[in-house]
């Protein structure tokens, strides 16, 4: 047995502590609603407009906010359109008063790798090398962060997020793995390829790294921490050191895991753990000139203070503890966003236990009787075979798009939204297949009623000319078709408006013109 394993079972973990508290808490809070991971669905209500502190994947089934470092990089990607502002103000609110002091207590994958470093193995220790590998983040920040959304914004037109794209761990382990894992998304494995393989092998690494290297994505990789870290000099909250105990051991810097030169530079977290290794009692975490946290003085001063930290600290706790169950009740119950969700699963579930034929289409006194003929007797439906529920949708150019009058036709609808990348590139496709079959086909782009950019604005200059419409706040036309946040997904009807085709993931040229072969025979 090694002298790790010997002593983690000899010596087992204590109770948490106050930090360790706080980060599960603050995990907990920024995922709050639980209901996603039952349902397999990301929460899409108003509050994912606005960023959480921490670094927590926008697709985990759980978020109840958006990742400030992605809404960054489609703030970039979005700069021919309009400025991101809200992002900027965000990041910049969040570096001011917190600074890294977000990594050591706030952020749910700074906990991932915590609770990874604490598995008993050979712990490699810092040196001159981790501190030169440290500045790696700030090359993320500049290339995938910065460099790729705005080259492909402003060159091509076309969000894409790089390092949520190509690198990013917590999108693999908490979006795509955490809707992977529920039985009701078994569909997307079909979407899987190399790219998800690589980006797989990239999260190992990364979390390897972690078990041997304390916190290795935080300080080798992390361009969230890069940011955070430029505001650690004058940050309101964070650790600062009494020059007048100090006297200059430097104990602090050794025992820390992080890569500092001093207390409080660009690379320290705030975790607080210096603390307990200054002899000198010289280093306090402070917001503002109030003491958050405080090493034992003299017994006399200890004693009268004890008393007054606990009593507010309990007061603190009760309060955070309330917030935190109206954020489950609210994110998992009361949200207008998940009862609207409920409501519609309930209403698909009816539909699926009838028995009666579809409802009887009244076609108007202006109908032929050639379209009276492509009548369906299926039941109504989003799966193969069934057709789908009628709907009207006003279009963005002021048109109406009503299915019932595309009876006779081809119809394919599409779900895209500005921010999904595989979406913007697949629209092209199906402005050529409107094109050379304008006559015979029926086809409608909605967008999702989760809005980032204006895609009027965004569709302005693009000369298509398929229809598009925005989906209603209810979403209306995703329930119709069992849309899901994962995006695109294409819906091909046949002439009798039974689908014959209801996938998530993008499509080719040839997957189009072999769909509307088949829908149309």
């Amino acid at each position: 047995m090694t002298y790790f394993t010997y002593s983690f079972f000899m010596n087992p973990p204590c109770r948490p502590s106050e930090r360790r508290l706080i980060q599960l808490y603050s995990a907990l809070l920024h995922n709050a609603h639980l209901k996603g991971f039952i349902d397999g669905e990301i929460y899409q209500g108003k509050a994912k407009y606005a960023c959480v502190p921490g670094f927590n994947c926008y697709s985990c089934p759980g978020a109840v906010g958006a990742c400030p470092l992605g809404a960054l990089q489609n703030a970039l990607a979005s700069t021919g359109h309009r400025a991101g502002w809200y992002i900027f103000a965000i990041l910049l609110l969040f570096g001011t008063i917190l600074g890294r002091t977000i990594c050591g207590w706030l952020c749910p994958l700074g906990l991932i790798q915590e609770l990874l470093h604490k598995i008993p193995t050979y712990k490699l220790k810092k040196s001159r090398i981790t501190r030169l590998l440290s500045y790696l983040k700030y090359v993320f920040l500049v290339i995938f962060v910065l460099a790729i959304p705005l080259w492909y914004g402003l060159r091509h037109d076309m969000p894409m997020p790089g390092f949520c794209k190509y690198i990013c761990p917590a999108g693999t382990l908490e979006g795509a793995i955490g809707l992977l894992s529920n039985p009701g998304n078994s569909d997307l494995f079909s979407m899987l390829g190399v790219f998800f393989t690589r980006k797989f092998v990239i999260m190992i690494i990364i979390g390897a790294a972690c078990i041997f290297c304390y916190r290795s994505f935080c300080r080798f990789v992390c361009p969230l921490g890069a940011i955070y870290g430029l505001f650690n000099r004058f940050c309101l909250v964070g650790i600062k050191v009494d020059t007048e105990r100090c006297n200059g051991c430097g104990a602090c810097v050794r025992h820390c895991g992080m890569d500092i030169r001093h207390v409080g530079d660009h690379e320290c977290i705030h975790c607080g753990h210096c603390m307990e290794v200054c002899h000198q009692k010289a280093i306090t975490l402070k917001a503002g000139k109030i003491t958050l946290k405080a090493p034992a003085l003299d017994a006399e001063r200890e004693g009268q203070s004890a008393e007054k930290r606990k009593k507010t600290g309990r007061i603190a706790w009760g309060i955070a503890i309330a917030v935190l169950c109206f954020a489950l009740l609210w994110f998992n119950v009361l949200d207008p966003a998940v009862k609207s969700v409920a409501s519609s699963a309930a209403s698909e579930s009816v539909v699926e236990l009838c028995h009666d034929p579809v409802p009887e289409i009244t076609p108007s006194t202006q109908e032929s009787d050639a379209q009276e003929t492509f009548e369906s007797s299926a039941a109504v439906g989003f799966d193969v075979g069934m057709q789908l529920e009628d709907f009207t949708i006003t279009c963005l150019d002021g048109s109406t798009f009503h299915l019932a009058d595309t009876r006779g036709k081809v119809t394919i609808l599409n779900l895209w939204a500005t921010y999904c990348t595989p979406c913007v590139k697949e629209l092209p496709h199906f402005d050529a297949l409107y094109q050379e079959h304008r006559d015979d086909i029926a086809i409608l782009a909605v967008h999702s009623s989760m809005i980032t950019d204006d895609p009027a604005e965004y569709l302005a200059n693009k000369g298509w000319t398929i229809p598009f419409a925005v989906d209603t706040d209810d979403d209306m036309i995703w329930g119709i078709v069992n849309g899901s946040s994962t995006l695109p997904q294409t819906i091909v009807l046949n002439r009798r408006g039974e689908v014959i085709y209801n996938q998530k993931g993008s499509v080719t040229p040839e997957m189009l013109s072999a769909l509307y072969e088949q829908a149309a025979n």
